[in-house]
């Protein structure tokens, strides 16, 4: 994740090192702090996306510092930590935490959660009201699609259909996972339902067929 900066509190240099290397092999940016304390000063003029905070600290520990932590700010903290015990992972939960993980960890798994709570606590950039693929444009706010200027009448899930296909532009979707995204998991008709649909876009969109693309032996998907 682009433009992302995580705090690293740890009192083991060695650690925060380790971390901070695989960190930053994502493309994520790091400070470091040896404990608590240290930590809380460099809060008061720098605003990171996430910390990542060990317990076990000299001068203040973890918990202290995320009870501290929390009365200023709501940045998510993930505590990476020894300590195991049941109390302290509810401890470490109940004071804000957003995640909390035991020493040792595997990196791919650290980052794989550190991904998860960005996700889950980040704003998503908004997604444009007027979509463009070429001569198409979809009008999100009024539900309307237009080719060439010209009004294209469409059904609710033909209208769904186009405009999933058009958010994720150039992406190919399966029909499995079209049937999931615009018909709900729930859904017991067939596969088929979603080649029917697309055949008839195509038909409706007449010259602008061909921007929805067969990608054989996968999907479907919209490229201009």
């Amino acid at each position: 994740m682009k433009d992302v900066t995580i705090l690293i509190v740890d009192d083991e240099s060695d650690m925060r090192q380790l971390v901070k290397l695989y960190l930053e092999k994502e493309g994520f940016r790091c400070m470091e702090a040896a404990n608590g304390q240290e930590a809380l000063d460099l809060l008061n003029t720098q605003s990171p996306q996430l910390i990542l905070l060990d317990v076990m600290m000299p001068k203040m520990d973890g918990f202290t510092a995320a009870a501290a932590i929390r009365q200023k700010m709501q940045i998510p903290i993930i505590f990476l930590t020894a300590r195991g015990d049941e109390w302290d992972r509810i401890h470490g939960l109940n004071l804000g935490a957003d995640d909390y993980m035991m020493k040792p960890f595997s990196f791919g798994e650290l980052i794989a959660r550190v991904q998860a709570v960005l996700r889950r606590t980040q704003p998503a950039s908004p997604k444009p009201e007027l979509l463009q693929a070429g001569p198409l444009s979809i009008n999100k706010k009024g539900r309307q699609v237009f080719f060439n200027d010209q009004l294209v009448s469409l059904t609710l899930k033909e209208y769904e259909l186009l405009q999933f296909l058009c958010d994720y532009k150039g992406q190919v979707f399966s029909r499995e996972q079209l049937l999931e995204k615009i018909w709900g998991y729930d859904y017991e008709g067939s596969e088929r339902t979603v080649d029917t649909h697309i055949k008839t876009l195509r038909l409706k969109l007449k010259e602008g067929a061909d921007i929805i693309h067969t990608v054989w032996g996968v999907g479907y998907k919209v490229e201009v």
